[in-house]
């Protein structure tokens, strides 16, 4: 399975990809990024990316923090906002520059906002906890399917972000927590609390907000088996998003059956894939792996 966002979505496009980059249109703006996964050669000249890019991200320490991966800084190519917005249906998103080449959006992930905001709608109020949730679009819409959402990050500054950019698309009624995924998970646990929707978008490495260590390869199966005890065993979803390099939708799978000892002939459903864009030369560009339980 390789699903892509909607041809439909104006406000974003991968106009080419090739040598190592990406170059993107997020609403008005044009921006060539780092791509590792790009390893062909791109379809338009040097020239003509410089022309239609308004900012290109130069990898190095830059203004992030010395040897941190993906840190750099941005050449201003042409005037553009540090600060702007674009839409998905009826959600907003608040965009930037930050020194780690990301702008608060990952594009491939509209499918699974699609999947979510579906399955909110097939409940009363379900309740969803959105683990690793950065700025919140995949929150914003379990949210627009009727969800009562519990946004977790570990980053006060991206919660802030997310609240922004709830407000501006008109919604409210997000819980929102500032606090080591895992910690959480496992208080739920104990407390008993059930989720009908959990969100999991982990990073390869990270920390909590009282320095908690992060690292997927070694914290990622015990997450799992944590939120299998706070997932209701009938009527819910698991959406599981991976990045890391390496990883494969088979392993995905196998993870997510163990984890939650699922075994053959039980009624539960498991679709796992990858997540790309196609460049407008007809590229495909792969970059997560998704794995979705239905109970």
């Amino acid at each position: 399975m390789i699903e892509f966002p909607s041809s439909s979505w104006k406000d974003y496009e991968l106009l080419d990809s090739g040598a190592g980059e990406k170059l993107e249109r997020f609403g008005a703006f044009v921006l060539a990024r780092p791509e590792p996964k790009a390893l062909w050669g791109k379809s338009l000249p040097h020239s003509e990316w410089d022309r239609l890019s308004h900012t290109r991200f130069r990898p190095g320490a830059g203004f992030g923090k010395a040897g941190k991966e993906d840190s750099g800084t941005w050449d201003r190519l042409r005037r553009m906002d540090d600060q702007w917005w674009i839409r998905y249906k009826d959600i907003s998103l608040r965009l930037g520059l930050t020194s780690f080449k990301h702008v608060g959006v990952f594009p491939e992930q509209a499918p699974n906002w699609e999947f979510i905001f579906a399955k909110c709608r097939e409940k009363e109020r379900p309740k969803v906890l959105n683990l690793f949730a950065y700025t919140g679009a995949a929150s914003l819409a379990a949210r627009a399917g009727g969800a009562e959402v519990t946004h977790l990050d570990s980053v006060r500054q991206v919660v802030t972000w997310a609240r922004q950019n709830m407000e501006r698309s008109g919604m409210d009624g997000i819980k929102w927590i500032i606090e080591d995924a895992m910690k959480f998970a496992r208080r739920e646990a104990r407390r008993g609390n059930l989720y009908d929707g959990i969100i999991l978008d982990p990073p390869a490495y990270g920390h909590g907000p009282d320095g908690e260590k992060w690292k997927l390869d070694e914290c990622l199966f015990d997450m799992l088996r944590t939120v299998s005890a706070i997932l209701k065993p009938r009527g819910s979803f698991m959406v599981l998003n991976l990045y890391s390099n390496g990883y494969s939708a088979a392993l995905g799978e196998t993870l997510v059956r163990e984890a939650f000892g699922i075994k053959a002939g039980a009624p539960d459903t498991i679709t796992s894939g990858e997540l790309a864009l196609n460049d407008s030369f007809g590229k495909v560009l792969p970059l997560s792996i998704v794995v979705r339980l239905e109970r």
